[in-house]
């Protein structure tokens, strides 16, 4: 398999200029300047020295990525990945290194990047599928495919400057994904259409990885990433921390990130007038799919009252509610006086879900009110290691179940009018 982007000691330094207040007026620097002229040069080169500095959003960066590999680069804002993904793209030079891509590359990295305000949607079509490489007469074959992936048929003839940045981001990514180009570079754009939309590209971007071509994938969306990636580039502070398969690094990256600090309930809920929710957790909050996961709520009593009814609900990232846990078994109704703390602790044996992001709510029917509580804290589903020599499906057609299952083949056939056992196998899914 040949190198499709190889990347070699690539740097990129950014000058940042600080405001500096200034002590003198015009005639103080003026006398100054004549007064001493040598002392306040140097004087001045010193302060222009001081009013810059120099930020290096990438260091050292060396990598090669193999033609059809899907590859995710994650890490938190600031760490270089839009920087690296605009070297790449040849939009920027990098001040040291050397980046060398084989094949016809299309790239998108910014809403409407290569749009005319003042066109319409028809035009920038062609605007942009030549900014990109492509032929007129490619672009012709085309239109129709991009027009019907886009879905802004109504609005074709409507200059874009009147577009939505939705509308925007889906005529630019249909344009470039029709490109058929060998390697496709997606920056987290995508995350401004909506869920529909989004699970459309990466259909797409799926059948540009299996048909052999390169995806260069950007996200914040963990179950995104893992969807679509098999490998991982991990930066951190514009440096390389990690290589490799993409499950690993992002269980490195959501444990160096300490997720906890934005996906833990933080803020107590009222229940009513009478009772609150001062805590709910999940630990870990970032799970191997069919480990164990441990949970914790407690309630108080602002007033006296009840809990009549009460259970952990699960979602998923498309809020859809993939598991209820009954906590009726501790006894209900429980009747809870002034000032007392109901404490509740418990353990999932398996929580057999396909990776991704789920978040945990709470049902809860109690003294004067009834509801189903959303989001309160929010943990990720991490894949279980393959033991197989082929791809796994990706998540989105899976379902949200693992299961946990040992297949065998056995193949009968009739030698001599006796049955025959021939040929077999089994498979486990640990």
């Amino acid at each position: 398999m040949s190198t499709a982007i190889s990347a070699a000691h690539v740097s990129k330094r950014y000058v940042i200029g600080h405001q500096r207040q200034a002590s003198d007026g015009l005639r103080h620097v003026l006398e100054n300047a004549l007064r001493n002229p040598f002392k306040w040069l140097a004087n001045y080169k010193q302060r222009q020295a001081d009013s810059h500095e120099e930020f290096w959003a990438l260091k050292d960066v060396s990598f090669d990525i193999q033609q059809g590999d899907s590859m995710a680069i994650i890490g938190r804002n600031g760490a270089g990945k839009s920087t690296l993904l605009k070297v790449l793209s040849r939009i920027t030079e990098p001040t040291k290194g050397r980046i060398q891509i084989r094949g016809r590359m299309a790239s998108l990295l910014e809403v409407g990047t290569g749009f005319h305000q003042e066109l319409t949607g028809r035009e920038n079509i062609f605007l942009n599928g030549a900014i990109l490489g492509m032929s007129k007469g490619e672009i012709t074959r085309k239109f129709d495919e991009i027009v019907a992936f886009s879905e802004v048929e109504r609005f074709l003839d409507t200059p874009v400057k009147r577009y939505s940045s939705g509308m925007y981001v889906r005529l630019a990514f249909a344009v470039a994904a029709h490109l058929e180009p060998e390697v496709l570079i997606v920056d987290e754009v995508l995350a401004v259409g909506d869920t529909a939309f989004q699970k459309k590209c990466f259909g797409k971007m799926g059948d540009v990885a299996r048909s052999g071509r390169t995806v260069l994938f950007v996200s914040h969306n963990m179950s995104a990433v893992q969807s679509l990636c098999r490998k991982a580039i991990y930066l951190e502070s514009g440096k390389v921390a990690g290589i490799g398969d993409v499950a690993p690094l992002v269980s490195r990256y959501l444990a160096n990130n300490d997720p906890a600090q934005n996906r833990h309930f933080t803020k107590a809920v009222n229940l009513g007038p009478a009772l609150k929710l001062l805590a709910y957790s999940f630990a870990p909050d970032c799970v191997t799919s069919g480990d164990r996961v441990g949970f914790n709520l407690k309630i108080r009593a602002e007033a006296k009252g009840s809990v009549h009814d009460l259970a952990i609900l699960i979602y998923s990232a498309q809020n859809v509610r993939v598991a209820m846990l009954d906590l009726r078994c501790l006894g209900v109704p429980k009747s809870l006086e002034a000032g007392e703390e109901w404490h509740i602790e418990g353990e999932i044996k398996s929580l057999p879900l396909v990776e991704g992001d789920y978040s945990a709510g709470l049902y809860i029917s109690a003294s004067d009110f009834m509801e189903n509580l959303f989001d309160l804290t929010s943990f990720t589903v991490l894949s279980r290691p393959e033991k197989t020599d082929y791809a796994p499906v990706q998540p989105i057609y899976r379902g949200v179940i693992e299961l946990d299952s040992t297949v065998e083949s056995v193949t009968k056939c009739q030698v001599n009018d006796a049955p025959i056992l021939a040929g077999g196998g089994s498979a486990d899914r640990d």
